[in-house]
């Protein structure tokens, strides 16, 4: 198909709904000037909350259209909290859509049609309302093909009593979980949904269940990853995956990785940059420097570990850049920040990608979130791990296990293993790391792998167009 010509009032509307957190709007954003590119007309629908940093970081004429729809309960003082957005999702969010899609589909003065409407999974409450005016729907999942197996495969633990209907693993410990060939193995306790305490873990596991129903139907699922994301793993431009139990059969698009260089248009963001940690990056020395960042949407890991990492640093006498906010310092032990104001920058919150592109970090410690972990194979940078929700274990696992880039910390997060991970990531004994990283770099944004990217895309896009009746 390529690139379609459509006159300014034809082009056709695709429309985008992301889960309402940085993390998933930044590659749906980046996305939609994909789309935008191949000739269509992306529109962006948000919570106000999420609407109003976007639209104050972007350049208005960039040519996505951004929409907000009343968030309901999901103000920006629950912008962080789960189950309060959850509750706006399925409460207030669908009949504001509705109004909205009703609005467009009837304005026949903006010309064109909504040809499709591509819905975060963990949006799901979005494709009942796409169906009500049937409307063609494609899944997003922004993050690891691996993790949607994870997901899929819910059904199939239940049955094979790894976990119990409530999704508690039965045998904690000593059960390993793996989906699929070259996955590697997890314990039963990391699994995406174990989070909080058990009544969370329950209403956790239970949005997945809808999330799964709602999806099961959908005839492509765009994958935020790219095509050799495991070795052996994903090697054809796509692949048909049958959903867990149903027959119905999903066309997966890896459209990805969808990160954005550091640019002057800036990605959204709750917080503030604190710039003054990129001029004092100028003057250390190349690869001399440990930054770490438990990314937007990761609570304090507590007191203790708290500690033991600020010890940690201070032993062992490398600068480093800290991106801890500033509620969290009481937590900090008596003294440290007076005693590395030399040693290290602390900020409440940095501009990630032009720090992790800066020649003076060797060393990126973090919590393995999926944008993170592809900003890091991106700008080359190795990474000592530390998962703490959701899908970084399964990501820890793939850095460590797989694609051997880095070094995890096991859960005891003491002082001495702290900086042994340290020692090891940034010494990197024979290059071991660095080499792997460049080629796995080569697997994610090489001239094939963009390649079967940009046939991915067009295979979708036609797809959507055969099916709207636009093209024959």
């Amino acid at each position: 198909m390529g690139n379609i010509k459509f006159t300014k009032i034809s082009k056709p509307k695709i429309l985008l709904i992301p889960y309402p957190a940085l993390g998933h709007v930044t590659p749906m954003l980046n996305l939609a000037s994909i789309l935008l590119a191949r000739g269509f007309q992306p529109v962006l629908v948000t919570p106000e909350f999420i609407h109003r940093l976007i639209v104050s970081g972007r350049d208005p004429n960039d040519g996505v259209w951004c929409m907000s729809i009343p968030d309901g309960p999901a103000k920006e003082a629950a912008a962080r909290d789960f189950f309060g957005i959850e509750k706006a999702m399925e409460d207030t969010m669908p009949f504001h859509l509705e109004r909205l899609v009703y609005e467009m589909v009837d304005d026949k003065d903006r010309g064109s049609r909504v040809v499709c409407m591509v819905v975060d999974l963990l949006a799901s409450w979005a494709i009942e309302v796409a169906n009500r005016y049937r409307i063609p729907v494609a899944g997003f999942w922004p993050a690891m093909l691996a993790t949607y197996r994870l997901i899929a495969g819910i059904p199939d633990m239940v049955r094979g009593g790894i976990i119990s209907d409530s999704g508690c693993p039965k045998h904690l410990g000593s059960t390993t979980v793996s989906l699929h060939d070259n996955q590697p193995l997890l314990c039963a306790e990391e699994l995406p949904w174990l989070i909080g305490n058990l009544t969370a873990r329950k209403a956790r596991f239970n949005f997945w269940k809808r999330t799964l129903d709602r999806s099961k139907t959908l005839p492509w699922l765009l994958v935020n990853s790219f095509p050799d994301e495991t070795s052996g793993d994903c090697n054809d431009k796509q692949e048909h995956f049958s959903h867990y139990n149903h027959h119905q059969s999903q066309l997966v698009f890896p459209v990805g990785p969808l990160i954005k260089q550091a640019t002057a248009t800036k990605n959204p963001s709750f917080w503030e940059e604190d710039r003054s940690c990129v001029e004092w990056l100028g003057k250390q020395k190349p690869e001399s420097v440990v930054y770490i960042s438990f990314g937007s949407w990761v609570s304090p890991i507590g007191e203790a570990k708290l500690k033991n990492l600020a010890l940690a640093l201070e032993a062992s006498s490398r600068p480093f850049i800290w991106v801890l906010a500033q509620a969290w310092r009481d937590e900090l032990p008596n003294g440290f920040l007076e005693r590395v104001s030399e040693q290290g920058k602390v900020v409440s919150w940095a501009p990630q990608m032009e720090i992790l592109q800066h020649s003076a970090v060797g060393c990126y410690l973090t919590h393995c979130g999926w944008n993170s972990t592809m900003e890091a194979v991106e700008c080359q940078k190795r990474s000592l791990c530390f998962p703490v929700a959701g899908d970084q274990f399964m990501n820890c696992a793939y850095i460590v296990k797989v694609w051997k880039i880095g070094v995890q910390i096991n859960n005891g997060f003491a002082k001495e293993e702290i900086e042994e991970g340290v020692r090891k990531v940034m010494e990197d004994d024979g290059g071991e790391m660095k080499k792997s990283l460049m080629k796995l770099r080569g697997k994610m944004t090489g001239e094939e792998a963009s390649s079967r990217v940009t046939e991915n895309l067009t295979e979708f896009l036609d797809s959507i167009m055969k099916q709207t009746g636009l093209v024959s």
